[in-house]
């Protein structure tokens, strides 16, 4: 492609780098031997530990247009990179600059950057085996994984791939499978998840974490999938205030009163699907009202008085939502805050 200058002379047209590079990996990714499709496998997180998404999905509007064709998840450099599902690595060396290592899952395949690969071209992994280490540069003034996800040469979101949290109590795993097979797949993790919910109910606390500077404990248990502050809603494709902060978990994990308190509203929300909010009085001076929403159920009525630990709810995808997750909320004298300045 060429543009012309003033002068008459024609010179090649200048193409953005992230451009060039979504395009050698869309080539170069394709290639090498083919693994079976991922029906068998497991996926999970590319990161060890907790989990903060720097930056959502946003695919572009046409093939090569601007957007955002993947997820950034937060990580200091030296990090351990992990393969999210089970495949063979099709290509792991620098392209446009960064490293770049990629993963087959047959049907699929997923891309690790900047990652320098610890594993050769042709290895089978296994989901959760050690595939690189991640490299500094990415989103600065942090670092972070680019983590992607393809079918041919369409981009799809990660995070519906592998960003479930492991369910307490289950097996862990979550299975990839055909867009035929998806809804039958998501009951059944649902069932499954349920169960497993239901068993961890019978005793214990409930507790989900250690409590932080006030007392309260984490509601659920799963990793910080996007956290409070400025975002592209991803239903409502408009820039705006995500005011609170989510937890990625199952379908049916147990949502547990973080602090004692008494329970002051539960109804449905256009928006927030099924909300609960929990009055927790007078806390270091401040008046103390935290919020769940999304939920498939809730096990607590308006008026009653909730136990630290105490079975309120079940994590559900109800209202505005691209999947099962909880959206916590948190006011301080009636203004709503970041919940983790909080917790």
């Amino acid at each position: 492609m060429k543009v012309r200058t003033r002068r008459g002379r024609s010179r090649p047209a200048l193409i953005p780098a992230a451009l060039i590079l979504a395009g050698l990996l869309l080539v170069l990714a394709g290639t090498g031997p083919a693994a079976a499709e991922v029906l068998p496998g497991t996926t999970g997180w590319p990161l060890p530990g907790p989990i903060e998404v720097a930056r959502q999905f946003d695919p572009p509007k046409e093939r090569w247009g601007p957007g955002h064709r993947g997820v950034d998840l937060a990580a200091p450099a030296g990090s351990p990179v992990l393969a999210a599902a089970a495949g063979t690595v099709t290509y792991a060396q620098t392209l446009a600059g960064r490293g770049v290592l990629v993963v087959d899952h047959g049907g699929t395949r997923t891309t690790y950057e900047p990652v320098t690969a610890t594993v050769p071209v042709g290895s089978r992994v296994s989901a959760g085996l050690r595939i690189g280490t991640l490299q500094p540069g990415h989103c600065p003034p942090r670092d972070c994984l680019h983590w992607g996800w393809l079918r041919g040469d369409t981009y799809l979101d990660p995070l519906r791939l592998g960003g479930s949290a492991p369910v307490p109590g289950g097996d862990g795993r979550v299975r990839l499978f055909g867009e035929a097979q998806r809804d039958l797949a998501e009951r059944r993790a649902a069932e499954r998840a349920a169960a497993a919910a239901a068993a961890a109910d019978q005793g214990g606390s409930g507790a989900t974490g250690p409590p932080g500077g006030h007392g309260f404990l984490p509601p659920v248990a799963g990793p910080i999938t996007s956290p409070f502050g400025m975002r592209l809603h991803p239903v409502l494709r408009v820039t705006k205030l995500h005011d609170g902060t989510d937890f990625g978990a199952g379908c049916g994990t147990p949502i547990r009163a973080p602090y004692p308190g008494r329970v002051s509203q539960v109804f449905f929300n256009p928006g927030y699907g099924n909300r609960l909010m929990i009055d927790h009085g007078t806390i270091a001076g401040r008046h103390v009202v935290s919020g769940y929403n999304h939920a498939s159920s809730y096990a607590a009525s308006p008026g009653q008085q909730v136990a630290q630990g105490q079975l309120i709810g079940r994590v559900g995808s109800t209202g505005y939502s691209t999947g099962c997750h909880l959206h916590l909320m948190l006011w301080l004298d009636g203004e709503v805050v970041d919940p983790m300045s909080w917790w």
